[in-house]
């Protein structure tokens, strides 16, 4: 099975393929690089780790976050609107059971102060449909395997 072949299904994944390579620095810290960029993962000292990076489950939530923000902030270029004081608050709580997981996350999109009240609706339409939401809407086959 190659690397772009879904173990679930079989299949080759399309040709539109994303990659990014995560590698072991030391201790808990552990490196991603994706498209030139490289960023850090770690746990906190309570949990063993050095707390110089977010947790991965730290970047799953700034993933949505930042998604949402992304598409709201789109939308208001679209509409010739600012998007100086766009902002978006995450909040997550973790499973009290196994297997350890997300349970809830909660965004709270904060608007530019002009923004029109007219647009408010189309803005947190727009802003639910982000890919990492669309995503976790309807989730991906997901395969976790060895390399040879």
């Amino acid at each position: 099975m190659t690397d772009a072949t879904s173990a679930k299904s079989g299949t080759r994944l399309p040709g539109d393929t994303h990659r990014l390579a995560v590698s072991h620095c030391e201790g808990d810290v552990y490196v991603v690089d994706v498209r030139g960029h490289r960023l850090r993962v770690d746990q906190p000292t309570a949990a063993g780790g050095t707390d110089i990076a977010p947790t991965p489950t730290e970047l799953f939530a700034a993933s949505l976050a930042t998604c949402v923000a992304f598409y709201a902030g789109r939308y208001l270029r679209r509409h010739n609107l600012p998007r100086e004081g766009l902002g978006v608050r995450a909040e997550f709580v973790m499973a009290t059971d196994r297997p350890a997981r997300v349970t809830a996350v909660r965004l709270v999109i904060v608007p530019p102060p002009q923004l029109p009240e007219g647009r408010r609706a189309g803005l947190i339409a727009v802003a639910s449909h982000c890919t990492v939401h669309n995503t976790l809407e309807q989730p991906p086959d997901v395969a976790i395997e060895l390399a040879r």
